[in-house]
């Protein structure tokens, strides 16, 4: 046979095809094959984008889960429904909820924290954000001291930024370790170096350590609130690329952080499962911590449940994307093992709840009390007070610390909505309904670290130097 002139990338291009990874096996199978004409253009049509997906030219229905009791609330509402009028316009969502502790997360389309969305075979990164996982997990102590279980939890959690050192990691499970080596999304060294140092950490922002009472039983609780950290937001920032790689190839009118992968795509299944791994990673940081605090006092387990509130829920081809908010239906956790948890602030029991799925809550409820301002805006409006003064205001009768011994104005309870609100819009609109309620002795949050960051230190040391 004789040996015909190879087809280059260019000659693809210029055929209409835009140039992407499957170009190198596609090029070599032509040549190889030694296509031309017709046989040609039938293999590559399996490579020609499909068409253009336009945005809806209205918004998908949403269901309104909240209402204002004053005026900082009014415009709180106005802006999570304005955001979520663009974001419903996304052509793959089918429904949406918005829950009683919604705030703005970003510009205008993106979705609300506290809001759920509802997409057909689609997986959309920018709405678990980068924070997959964020979840609670509660463990039994029995008649444990409340005060030595928040004492023994204290010198065994880590929070703040960065991951522990060799002296200090807990074990990495075989089982995690080899499904992180599967996962294309998740197989490379610097992930696996990250999710080991990262195991048994609790970050920074709104993520505590809280130990309380059961109302109920009066038995001692230990709650973890935190996310899947450096892993997860490496996933996060790798699911983003693809998804916008695919964006300008079929929806350019999406909204960039609206764009999504196909489930039913390569990537799509990967990274499917590298979120099911993240999940496994999470929920493992949250036992760590609970485990050793549990050999530290010598306690037996009594019982132990959880629930993330920052994930993405497959229903068949539906895909339920909760950007803080608690699933009470069963059908979305495949381990459940009690009842859900919704925390509200640091002054405040943590809920302990059960509930129905109906056609107004998509099966859903909220996940804690949610803000009204920004922490800028809160710590603005204590300006007249030092930070001491309002932590004594707000801490009374609690035992409440900052693993960095630097008070954050921006999590004290008058920094977030009003529980008892939240708690009556729960049971206007629906939202689960409480079994028991872990009533507060104390707690432990990262606290403002970037007080005594490494490089402020650094900097520190260099004034002093200099003068």
């Amino acid at each position: 046979m004789e040996n015909k002139a190879k087809i280059t990338g260019k000659e693809l291009v210029a055929l209409g095809f835009t140039s992407g990874k499957w170009f190198p096996e596609a090029l070599n199978h032509i040549n190889a094959q030694q296509l031309r004409g017709e046989a040609m253009l039938r293999y590559l049509e399996q490579f020609r984008p499909g068409p253009v997906v336009d945005l809806y030219a209205s918004a998908a229905p949403f269901s309104v889960n909240i209402k204002a009791d004053n005026p900082l609330e009014e415009g709180n509402i106005r802006s999570v429904l304005e955001s979520m009028e663009t974001l419903m316009r996304t052509p793959t969502l089918i429904n949406g909820a918005v829950m009683p502790d919604a705030c703005p997360a970003g510009p205008k389309g993106t979705i609300p924290v506290g809001g759920v969305v509802a997409a057909k075979n689609a997986i959309h990164p920018g709405m678990h954000s980068a924070d997959i996982c964020c979840s609670v997990m509660l463990t039994d102590f029995g008649a444990a001291s409340p005060k030595e279980v928040l004492n023994a939890a204290h010198a065994i959690t880590h929070f703040g930024p960065g991951g522990r050192d060799q002296n200090t990691q807990f074990r990495f499970p075989s089982e995690l370790m080899e499904a992180f080596q599967g996962n294309f999304f998740l197989n490379d060294g610097n992930m696996l170096q990250i999710a080991r140092s990262h195991l048994g950490t609790q970050g920074d922002g709104n993520h505590f350590l809280f130990v309380g009472v059961s109302k109920r039983t009066g038995n001692t609780m230990l709650i973890t609130h935190h996310g899947s950290r450096g892993p997860g937001a490496r996933l996060y920032a790798k699911g983003m690329k693809v998804a916008e790689r695919i964006r300008q190839e079929i929806s350019p009118e999406t909204l960039k952080q609206n764009a999504w992968i196909p489930f039913d795509s390569e990537e799509g299944q990967a990274y499917w499962g590298a979120l099911q791994i993240i999940r496994a990673w999470t929920k493992k940081n949250h036992e760590v911590l609970h485990d050793a605090t549990l050999n530290a006092l010598g306690v037996r387990l009594e019982n132990r449940f959880w629930n993330e509130h920052n994930f993405v829920f497959q229903d068949n081809d539906v895909f339920y994307h909760a950007k803080g908010a608690t699933p009470l239906d069963k059908k979305f956790m495949p381990d459940i093992t009690g009842p859900r948890l919704i925390p509200l602030n640091m002054a405040e029991p943590v809920l302990i709840v059960s509930g129905e799925t109906t056609h107004s809550n998509l099966g859903f409820a909220p996940h804690g009390a949610g803000r009204n301002m920004s922490r800028t805006q809160h710590r603005k409006s204590k300006a007249e007070f030092t930070d001491e003064e309002v932590f004594r205001e707000e801490t009374k009768g609690l035992d409440v610390r900052f693993f960095s011994n630097e008070i954050d104005v921006s999590e004290l309870p008058s920094a977030y909505k009003n529980a008892a609100a939240v708690r009556d819009q729960m049971d206007h609109f629906g939202l689960g309904v409480v079994e028991d309620e872990v009533m507060p002795y104390g707690s432990i949050m990262a606290g403002d670290w970037q007080v005594n960051a490494p490089w402020r230190a650094r900097q520190r040391a260099k004034q002093r130097q200099r003068k």
